[in-house]
């Protein structure tokens, strides 16, 4: 497929560096042409090692970088709006990490500017369907071997919630996870959701509603039940259970490393995302590089991320309100003909 994919890494945090380490290091076909974030002392230290890697304040500015070809967002959700449309105008490719926007309505922006292209450009980094273990659960679904699909059980629990972690993140940051996941399980949209909120944990910040159980109905009448609890102060863990008419299926009980000493035995549990996801990551970033390289777009589209904006909207609604609230999705462009995928 000719020379190296040359991509430019917006934001360089947590998940920008763990990005272009793995574009230098364990993904190939592509090379990192330029990083952008504010700090560019981080910027540098991000790219440090890398030849020829230029490094920009302003991410706008690191898309004219020569060889530019492609762009990874990893900056935080606010600025993932500009640096899309950015993106649209120089016909550049995009793996966006998730939320496509901060809020539905620049979601819809964003759905729409690409649906004026005509042509899909954005991929949305729900990493999730890269994961060995839901893809499994994708296929017997879609084999129908357990018959049709009543109920999604899925568990998302953290170590610790971010300093500037808020009540309605549980759902906008956390849930949309399990949001993308079930649309894409279930080939079926989330029309209404509830959710219940227990008294807060002992370990959760003052003023944070932690956990919070939230129930999902879909357009299938099936029923995803989702717990979220972000400062579980053990580890991270991601289950899921799909119960359907002849049988169940359930990931993310997959057993890592057991130390057995005097008295018992201790199993390590993942301590966050990059750990137990790393895998995904990297099947999801190789994905796209390569569809890219072949002139095309999978993954995750701009109308999945608009979808899980509007549903966690109606969420954070449902939450503040106590009440269920239905979910109001705009009319769908024809470029994204298939729900869920």
């Amino acid at each position: 497929m000719g020379a190296l994919l040359g991509v430019a890494v917006l934001g360089a945090g947590h998940m920008g560096a763990d990005h272009v380490r793995r574009l230098d290091r364990q993904v190939s076909g592509a090379r990192v042409v330029a990083v952008a974030d504010p700090d560019t002392d981080r910027a540098k230290e991000a790219a440090a090692g890398i030849e020829g890697v230029l490094v920009h304040p302003d991410p706008v500015a690191a898309l004219d970088t020569p060889g530019v070809e492609a762009v990874l967002v990893a900056s935080p959700g606010e600025a993932h709006e500009e640096a899309l449309l950015a993106a649209f105008a120089r016909g550049l490719p995009v793996l966006c990490e998730k939320p496509l926007a901060p809020d539905a309505a620049g979601a819809l922006r964003v759905v729409e500017a690409e649906a004026g292209l005509g042509r899909r450009l954005a991929q949305v980094g729900f990493m999730r369907r890269y994961d060995a273990e839901y893809a499994r659960l994708k296929s017997l679904l879609d084999q129908g071997r357990l018959g049709r699909p009543l109920m999604l059980h899925c568990t998302h629990r953290n170590v610790s919630s971010p300093r500037d972690f808020t009540t309605d993140m549980l759902i906008t940051s956390s849930v949309s996870h399990e949001i993308d996941a079930a649309r894409w399980l279930l080939g079926q949209e989330l029309t209404a959701v509830s959710v219940l909120c227990p008294r807060s944990s002992p370990g959760a910040p003052e003023g944070l509603d932690d956990p919070q159980f939230v129930v999902f109905e879909t357009s299938g009448g099936a029923l995803v039940d989702v717990e979220v609890f972000v400062n579980s102060g053990f580890g991270y863990q991601v289950r899921c259970e799909a119960v359907c008419a002849h049988g169940t299926a359930r990931i993310g009980d997959g057993r890592t490393m057991v130390v057995t000493g005097e008295g018992g035995a201790v199993e390590e549990v993942p301590r966050d995302y990059l750990v137990r996801f790393a895998d995904a990551y990297d099947r999801e970033v190789r994905a796209w590089v390569d569809a890219t390289r072949r002139g095309q777009v999978t993954g995750a589209s701009a109308w999945d991320g608009y979808a899980a904006a509007a549903v966690a909207e109606a969420g954070v609604r449902a939450r503040r309100g106590g009440v269920r609230q239905t979910v109001e999705l705009a009319a769908r462009p024809e470029l994204y003909t298939t729900p869920g995928h």
